[in-house]
């Protein structure tokens, strides 16, 4: 689950992650814990969409009217979370009731989508979001972009972040249009080892007792791995993808028939990122198989003969094409 939440802070593009498990195993805690991780970002002093001053082609409507005048400034990463019985008006944004009834003024009210541009959104228990939340999402997953076309209003801003979900998959199944807008899928478990749970205890009771020398004593290596992130994005471009590679990985999503090309573009993009985070000049087979399993287990197709767990059908997979 680490892994894979640094690997989508590294390239943002993959797609997110989702995080499916039993609860009680942190899954929450750690996607909270990654915004205190990323360094700030450049935004547009008083912009509602936390636009970057310096990218014209993603400027809202406002940013755009006073672009001469923009003032850059530096704000924290958005990590905005989505709440299952959030209603549409609040997510997409809409009229500004009090202002329309005290100023007779029509004003946008921006909604969770506009706070989490450029940032991450995350919904806990996401398999239980209502449906029409679902093709909200969608919509502007595809896009970037959120439209609102109501109460005489005619409203577009950026919503580009990174979905991150979780949730229980006993409680409910994911719909499969959302379910393969996620770049990476991992699963966690309740730990069996002795020495782990003790060890999660002891940390949350020294937390409990003193919040301020718990993260004192964390600091130090928190910068460490903000530093490294930093790193690897800024030598993101510069991995080599060698051909071979690549066939392997076309290799492996045929063996698997998963539908589409977005298996191999997901796994090829998560690669890079893992080995840009390893300090690697190149993608190796090592990449590759780390992250297959959590790039390709929820894009494949149900096999009632088979009813192994979609991990492992990924791991046989790639022994029998790679380990002959």
């Amino acid at each position: 689950m680490r892994r894979a939440l640094l690997i989508a802070a590294v390239d943002p593009g993959i797609g997110g992650v989702l995080v499916l498990g039993d609860r009680g195993t942190g899954k929450s805690t750690a996607v909270r814990a990654l915004a205190a991780l990323l360094p700030n970002i450049r935004v547009a002093a008083g912009c509602r969409y936390n636009c970057d001053p310096q990218d014209p082609r993603s400027l809202c409507d406002d940013c755009r009217a006073r672009r001469a005048t923009l003032r850059a400034t530096r704000a924290p990463v958005p990590v905005v979370d989505l709440p299952l019985g959030a209603t549409e008006d609040r997510v997409v944004g809409a009229l500004d009731l009090e202002r329309a009834l005290a100023h007779g003024e029509k004003r946008f009210e921006p909604g969770l989508l506009a706070r989490a541009n450029r940032g991450f959104l995350y919904i806990d228990e996401v398999n239980l979001l209502e449906d029409h939340l679902v093709d909200l999402l969608l919509d502007v997953a595809v896009s970037g972009e959120n439209v609102v076309e109501r109460e005489g209003l005619s409203v577009r801003h950026p919503a580009r972040f990174v979905l991150v979900g979780s949730g229980n998959p006993e409680e409910g199944e994911l719909r499969p249009q959302l379910l393969d807008r996620f770049g990476l899928c991992v699963e966690v478990r309740t730990p069996t080892e002795l020495a782990t749970r003790v060890e999660v205890i002891r940390r949350r009771t020294a937390f409990e007792r003193d919040a301020d020398a718990f993260a004192d004593a964390y600091r130090m290596a928190e910068e460490k791995l903000r530093r490294r992130i930093l790193t690897a994005r800024a030598g993101l471009g510069a991995v080599m993808l060698p051909d071979e590679i690549m066939e392997r990985a076309a290799r492996l999503c045929i063996a698997l028939g998963t539908d589409g090309l977005r298996g191999e573009l997901t796994l090829m993009r998560a690669a890079q990122a893992a080995a840009s985070l390893d300090g690697s000049e190149r993608v190796t087979l090592a990449h590759l198989r780390e992250v297959a399993p959590p790039a390709l287990r929820h894009r494949l197709r149900r096999n009632p003969l088979d009813e192994s767990l979609a991990g492992a059908r990924v791991e046989r997979a790639l022994s029998e094409l790679f380990d002959g």
